[in-house]
């Protein structure tokens, strides 16, 4: 049982995700034609700020609590592992509502002179609750991780999406919200709400499930030494979320102002943003939730190993996993150079995504293998790695950002070079981390049945893209889609067949 755990809660939790990812494309979907291109490109300035103070109240404490966890309920130490739970509960209550009412009363000074427009002003003070119910459940998401309980929080985030759809909807409906300020702000209402059922529904099962383990009698640490064990995984993985947010929302705020600086109006540069980020990049980065997923359970599942020094099993894993978010992205690109402009109509019901589609698609497989190097390092235990070359990564992207999108020529489309260098040097710094102290088994001969697959899937969609009439425009385009990612599948189950064990 303990030989098939990581695949199948890698399964699980890629099922959960996906159906929550579909649940966010929805919500992603009915905010923009809520929004238009223009309030989509405002509530992404807005989302970067969100980020900022999260990854300061508790960037690193679900991947520290999951490490904990799993060590300690590896060895059924249930009494150390609630403690360390509880005490991380508090910490982060307490500081959470330190920085929560930091950020309140500072919104409007925030809006006006770091965003640099007024309209987001009530859409960062009621994003605040959110932050705080965010912080709690991350510490009982990180207990669930660790003890192998894939299926609560699972289930929970499909929940939160599904609900945070209909509140959104309702709102809109019942306030007949029209103006672009009104419809953001309703919007981070919405996930207010919505993580704060969230929160309830994790700490009573968390209550039922800890009531289920019988209590041994090992010798309890001081819980201070607990959060000490807790602060000292969590620590570098917030600065290291914080500093390289602070950069990235740098970024993002600079965009618009790069744009403007080129001869775009400021509500162009917006619509443009929107457009891209809001839009084009949410389409291609839909599958990175079967990565985001794989490295959740991944990370204790190394921690694990390495604790019991069963470094071949390691190196296996991480090979793997490689190859699986390698694969992903490839197929990502493939679909989205043959579909590109249908994609664009098919979910947001444009015409003017085309171009950004396929020029953002190339960045896939680079991006998708990067997160998860981030992954393994984690698992591995090198925050420290984490934090250096996550800075250099987000100064590089900042510097890039700020060149790239004030030529007139590229504009908003520096924003899809720049991921695609940082990707790679990304990949780079990892990768040789990694290799420091794992072997990575990727031999040519994958290499080589990678690249013909990916050659053979491309011929498949195009004579699809032929053949199936344009006037079944849905089917014809969902069946492309579901087609695609099927043969990447079934190459997937091919490759980890008898090695996820």
């Amino acid at each position: 049982m303990r030989r098939d755990r990581l695949l199948k809660n890698s399964i699980i939790l890629i099922s959960s995700n996906l159906i929550t990812g579909i649940f966010g494309f929805i919500f992603s979907i009915i905010l923009s034609r809520e929004l238009g291109a223009e309030g989509m490109g405002l509530y992404g300035l807005v989302m970067p700020i969100y980020d900022l103070f999260l990854c300061l109240i508790s960037g690193g404490m679900v991947t520290a609590i999951s490490k904990v966890a799993a060590v300690y309920f590896s060895k059924d130490d249930f009494r150390n592992l609630d403690r360390s739970v509880d005490v991380s509960l508090l910490f982060d209550c307490v500081w959470a509502l330190i920085i929560v009412s930091f950020v309140f009363i500072h919104a409007q000074y925030i809006s006006v002179y770091i965003i640099k427009d007024t309209r987001t002003i009530h859409a960062l003070q009621v994003m605040c609750p959110a932050m705080l119910f965010i912080a709690l459940s991350g510490v009982l998401k990180g207990y669930f991780y660790g003890t192998s309980n894939i299926k609560v929080p699972a289930f929970i985030d499909i929940l939160e999406k599904l609900l945070r759809i209909i509140v959104l909807t309702t709102i809109v409906t019942i306030f007949s919200l029209k103006d672009v300020k009104n419809t953001v702000t309703a919007a981070y209402v919405t996930l207010a709400i919505g993580e704060f059922i969230s929160l309830v529904f994790l700490y009573i099962f968390y209550k039922i499930k800890k009531s289920k383990y019988k209590y041994n009698f090992t010798m309890s640490e001081d819980k201070l030494q607990l959060l000490f064990n807790i602060l000292v995984i969590s620590v570098p993985l917030s600065l290291n979320g914080f500093l390289s947010t602070a950069i990235s929302t740098a970024s993002a705020l600079i965009v618009p102002r790069r744009l403007v600086a080129s001869g775009i109006e400021y509500s162009t540069a917006l619509s443009m943003i929107g457009r891209f980020k809001g839009m084009s990049l949410s389409i291609i980065f839909f599958p990175m939730t079967i990565i985001t997923s794989i490295c959740t359970v991944l990370i204790p599942d190394l921690s694990e190993k390495m604790d019991k020094k069963d470094y071949w099993s390691a190196e296996n894993r991480i090979s793997q996993v490689l190859k699986v978010s390698l694969l992903l992205g490839i197929t990502t690109t493939i679909i989205c150079l043959n579909i590109p402009d249908s994609l664009g109509k098919l979910f947001y019901g444009r015409t003017d995504l085309g171009s950004y589609i396929k020029f953002a698609s190339f960045a896939a497989p680079l991006v998708f293998t990067s997160a998860s190097t981030f992954g393994i390092l984690n698992g591995l235990g090198k925050q420290n790695i984490i934090l250096r070359n996550s800075l250099i990564v987000s100064l590089e992207e900042l510097i890039l950002l700020y060149v790239l999108t004030g030529i007139s020529w590229i504009n908003i489309f520096g924003y899809g070079v720049s991921l695609i260098i940082t990707s790679i040097t990304t990949l780079i710094l990892n990768i040789y981390e990694i290799k420091k102290q794992c072997s990575l088994n990727i031999s040519t001969y994958e290499i080589l049945i990678v690249l013909f697959l990916s050659i053979l899937l491309y011929f498949v969609l195009s004579i699809l893209n032929n053949i199936i009439p344009s006037q079944m425009f849905a089917l014809k385009n969902l069946s492309m889609i579901a087609i695609g990612f099927l043969i990447s599948l079934v190459f997937i189950l091919f490759m980890i067949k008898n090695k996820f064990r």
